[in-house]
């Protein structure tokens, strides 16, 4: 419950964008003037409508207002006075589009409360109860989220906003793909949630009911970034029926003035003579109900009580491991899904190399066969990283692109939560798979801890490496696939330069050998090659007249060296997978692009 009145007010705003004409490139757009001197007014406890047809500016005057648009802006937006920056909205006010992305697995309940807030336990607990009332979403509580109809989603994304308190809410769009029924629920919802808990809301609507006109409040009609009307629901009626337009008694008002202020463009003259009409209207009304500029109140920022504030870094690394865990622990076939690719994935696929390799015996067709046993083993763990990555991570990655732009927490936030779970999962299920492929590179009959040590970092920091590859391209590409390939790209080529298995590194030439020294495949293979060759005795007896060499001739000139060198390997495959992850924290730490923001945005 808001304790006190709160007033929204945008003073003359004027915004300038590109405007995207269908080239192939970023940045081919042409700059245009979307807004042109909007003025609104929004209390507590109030419901306001933004109407127009597409292209008119509404997404923009909200995007203005809640500080995410592109482009330049002049004009005023004040929150009680005080000029409405983008930390002051983050804080005390919310945002909703009709694109929002939920974490699959997790159920309405536990999608609200993982929503990053101050409060915590019994105070949470009970605004959660309140939320899922407020929405008609309580008999569907411990529903998934994959399994919502569009209703029920639309109407828990505007549950996490209402879960921290809003004064002021934007909505974008809310009943776009709705049925008349569920447009009617949400927006009588809406009304009552305003007038309960005494939040503003601004929404826009391309295409209004009549049966949501009692909702409304205020309105604000715009056409081509113009306002043709701005003001109370009762007020409109009185002011266009004053102007020598009044709403017959059997049409819906909305939608009455809204086709009044289209464009109509099924000819060249009607083009020519409605938009003669609306800019005489936008005239007529900025000459009739002139709004003087709002003084800014210098103090204006202390009379915005923060009411529960941000939470902090740690509290928040907190909520995100706690999601994370509940998504993967979640009972259904999303968290079947995630145990399946973190825990049985990498041991299910090295089980496969039994099938071709299980009767390689240790004679001169065996020694050599064991050169396509490392290639295959280093493939398949990148390739096993790529497939659980690009499987798992994208919708973390959008819920992230939403949630930062609401100023919950930074990249390197979401990221050490992810690999806080990631990492432990991904080491048990390379122990396991090292255990399955033991018996196939080693002597089971005596066993030795260091060589399965070497094993185990060898898988691991491949599939690692893969992993931290795939969320690095990941924050730039929208296309998983596009992302596997990119990833698929580097390791292919690593494994050509450094493997040692699809061509000797002696035969490279001397620039090659210098920057194979500088891949993750080099050291891991070389530890690979160790357990191979020289942990295990090897026959050599020859076959049809196939000579092996000495173990020492071959891993001189496959890797360009004859002894084993296995704690710099060790070091140095560590140190690759690890020195990655610190990269995308880095990298997810800087300010998102902003071809980026626009990729995600839908």
């Amino acid at each position: 419950m808001i304790g006190s009145d709160y007033v929204l007010e945008a003073h003359n705003i004027y915004h300038t964008t590109e405007v995207d004409t269908g080239g192939c490139f970023n940045g081919g757009g042409q700059s245009a003037l979307v807004l042109k001197g909007v003025h609104l007014t929004v209390h507590s406890g109030e419901v306001m409508a933004i109407l127009g047809s597409k292209g008119s500016g509404k997404r923009a005057l909200l995007d203005v207002i809640a500080r995410r648009s592109d482009g330049s802006s002049r004009g005023q937006v004040l929150l009680n006075g005080a000029p409405l920056t983008k930390s002051l909205f983050q804080q005390r006010c919310g945002y909703v589009t009709h694109a929002c992305d939920f974490i699959p697995g997790l159920t309405v309940s536990q999608t609200l409360h993982y929503t990053p807030t101050i409060l915590g336990g019994y105070l949470k607990s009970s605004k959660v109860r309140q939320v899922l009332a407020d929405l008609a979403l309580s008999q569907v509580s411990h529903k998934k989220v994959e399994n919502l109809n569009i209703s029920e989603k639309r109407r828990l994304a505007i549950g996490i906003q209402l879960v921290r308190d809003p004064v002021m809410l934007l909505l974008d769009e809310p009943t776009q793909g709705l049925d008349p029924l569920s447009a009617y629920l949400l927006i009588s919802i809406l009304s009552n949630s305003a007038k309960k808990t005494g939040c503003g809301i601004l929404l826009s609507l391309e295409k209004p009911r009549s049966d949501v006109f009692p909702f409304l409040d205020r309105a604000l009609f715009l056409c081509l970034g113009g306002a043709v009307y701005s003001g109370g629901t009762r007020a409109m009626l009185e002011y266009f029926h004053g102007i020598g337009f009044p709403c017959p008694q059997l049409e819906n008002p909305l939608m009455y003035y809204l086709c009044l202020s289209t464009v109509d463009r099924r000819s060249r003259d009607r083009f020519l003579e409605s938009s003669q009409q609306i800019e005489a209207l936008v005239e007529r009304f900025a000459r009739e109900t002139p709004i003087p500029e709002a003084p800014i109140n210098p103090i204006g920022s202390g009379k915005i009580p923060l009411a529960y504030g941000k939470p902090g870094e740690l509290k928040v690394w907190g909520i995100l491991y706690l999601r994370l865990l509940a998504a993967t622990f979640s009972c259904g076939y999303a968290g079947m899904k995630a145990l399946f690719l973190r825990l049985l994935a990498l041991p299910a696929t090295m089980g496969l190399l039994w099938i071709f390799y299980g009767q390689t015996g240790d004679d001169a067709h065996g020694f050599f066969s064991k050169g396509g046993l490392i290639m295959s083993v280093l493939a398949l763990s990148y390739g096993v990283g790529i497939w659980t990555t690009i499987a798992l991570f994208p919708p973390w990655r959008k819920r992230f692109c939403q949630e930062y732009a609401e100023g919950l927490y930074t990249g390197a936030t979401m990221l050490i939560a992810y690999n806080t779970v990631s990492i432990p999962f991904s080491f048990i299920s390379s122990a396991v798979a090292s255990c399955v492929l033991y018996p196939l590179v080693l002597d089971p009959s005596s066993p030795d801890g260091m060589t399965f040590t070497y094993l185990l970092v060898a898988l691991w920091t491949s599939f690692m490496l893969a992993e931290q590859l795939c969320v690095m391209f990941l924050l730039v590409m929208k296309s998983q696939l596009n992302a596997a390939i990119a990833a698929s790209y580097i390791l292919i080529i690593c494994l050509t330069l450094g493997s040692g298995t699809i061509r000797s590194t002696k035969g490279l030439p001397g620039w090659l050998q210098d920057n194979a020294k500088g891949v993750h495949t080099k050291y891991a293979s070389s530890l690979l090659h160790t357990v191979t060759f020289l942990g295990r005795k090897m026959n050599c007896t020859p076959a049809n007249g196939v000579v092996c060499p000495a173990p020492a001739d071959f891993l001189m000139e496959r890797l360009g060296r004859a002894n084993p060198q296995e704690t710099t390997d060790i070091a140095a495959s560590i140190a690759f997978a690890l020195g990655l992850c610190a990269f995308n924290m880095i990298l997810y730490l800087l300010p998102m692009p902003r071809f980026v923001r626009r990729k995600f945005r839908e």
